[in-house]
């Protein structure tokens, strides 16, 4: 009779099994179509996840590249002024010598043989004059005064002040100008 009790709890085990094998939808491992769905969503999380993570990093080593990028070149930029610059200012070191010696005609000679250099590295980097003989403008122009006078039109430039420049099409000092009433 001991032998009994065991076929009949072998029977009842076998019928469970053979009822979670037939039983659609039911993984004989335990999980259900739920559970496969929820693990399947979380691998689709951390997978979008990883892959936010991974753009992430991306950009922000673009954007600390491009900064490199950008520093390097105005590094590049002010290095190519200053070996332009340079030359000008050994003019001025012999200018000033020449006037330590009294020599006036030397040091107005290098003088003017500075300023042309300055403007010729400059007019070389997109510098230019600001035209001023035409009637004032003040996208470029800076009215000091207004004067009357007898034979200049209103709103004419009568005398210039201080020079005005441009670097391409951007104004980097307007022309201060007196102008006709």
């Amino acid at each position: 009779m001991t032998s009994e009790p065991s076929r009949v709890e072998e029977a009842k085990a076998a019928t469970a099994a053979s009822a979670a094998v037939e039983q659609p939808g039911s993984d004989p491992s335990g999980q259900t179509p739920e559970d496969d769905a929820l693990s399947q969503a979380v691998a689709e999380r951390d997978e979008y996840m990883a892959d936010l993570q991974r753009l992430a990093a991306e950009f922000e080593n673009y954007r600390k590249r491009a900064a490199r990028d950008q520093e390097r070149l105005v590094a590049h930029a002010h290095e190519r002024l200053v070996r332009e610059l340079l030359p000008i200012l050994d003019d001025l070191e012999r200018a000033l010598e020449a006037a330590e010696r009294h020599e006036e005609t030397a040091l107005v000679d290098g003088v003017k043989l500075v300023e042309q250099s300055l403007r010729q590295a400059l007019v070389k980097e997109g510098l230019t004059e600001i035209e001023t003989d035409c009637p004032f403008d003040p996208h470029v122009h800076e009215a000091l005064l207004t004067q009357q006078h007898e034979q200049a039109e209103p709103g004419s430039v009568l005398e210039v002040v201080q020079r005005g420049y441009r670097l391409g099409e951007k104004v980097v000092r307007p022309a201060r100008v007196i102008v006709a009433e």
